[in-house]
C-alpha cells in the first residue's frame, strides 16, 4: 500500500519566502507538513543554507523580525516537521547549476514525489526532453518539479484531530 500523504522537498528559497511573510504559498506549504498534509524531508545542508540566506545583512534589513533568535526558533520548527536524511549520497550530478545538487540528491535519496522550487534551473528538470530531465526521470520515475503554487491544491485535506 502507497503512502497517502505526499512526500517533498522543499528549496531554500521557499523557506525564505515563508519566514519573510506568513500569508503567502510558501508559508502555507511549511504549514501543510507541520498538519501532516504533505511528508517534507531535508538534509543538514539545506538547513545549514537556509540559516546562512536568513542571516545575510540584505535580507535582514528588509525584514527586520528576522532575528537571529528567529532564525533560530524557524530552523529549529522545520527540524521539528521535516524528517532530516543525512547523508544525501551525490547521485545527480547538474552542471548547470551545481548549487540545486544537494535538493536533487535529497530528492533522489528520500524518494519523494515532489521537488518544490521557484528556481528556473529546477523546473527546468520537467521538460522530458532535456537529457538531465531524462537522466532524473531514470533515477525517480514519480519526481514532479513544481513551484508552490501548483502544490497547493494537490495535497490532502488536513488530517482530522
Amino acid at each position: 500500500m502507497t503512502d497517502p500523504v505526499p512526500m517533498a522537498v522543499y528549496d531554500c528559497m521557499l523557506y525564505l519566502q515563508a519566514a519573510m511573510s506568513v500569508r503567502g504559498p510558501a508559508a502555507r506549504l511549511l504549514e501543510a507538513a507541520e498538519a501532516g498534509q504533505v511528508r517534507l524531508f531535508v538534509s543538514e545542508a539545506i538547513l545549514a543554507e537556509v540559516a546562512d540566506v536568513l542571516t545575510r545583512p540584505e535580507i535582514q534589513r528588509q525584514r527586520t523580525h528576522l532575528t537571529p533568535e528567529f532564525v533560530v526558533a524557524f530552523i529549529q520548527r522545520i527540524r521539528h516537521t521535516a524528517t532530516v536524511l543525512n547523508p544525501a549520497p551525490a547521485a545527480f550530478p547538474y552542471p548547470r547549476d551545481p548549487d540545486d545538487e544537494p535538493y536533487l540528491n535529497l530528492t533522489i535519496a528520500a524518494g519523494v514525489d515532489y521537488l518544490v522550487s521557484r528556481d528556473r534551473d529546477l523546473l527546468d528538470l520537467q521538460d522530458p526532453n532535456s537529457p538531465p530531465s531524462q537522466e532524473l526521470r531514470q533515477l525517480l520515475p514519480q519526481l514532479t518539479i513544481l513551484d508552490p503554487v501548483q502544490l497547493l491544491p494537490l495535497l490532502p485535506p488536513p488530517a482530522e484531530v
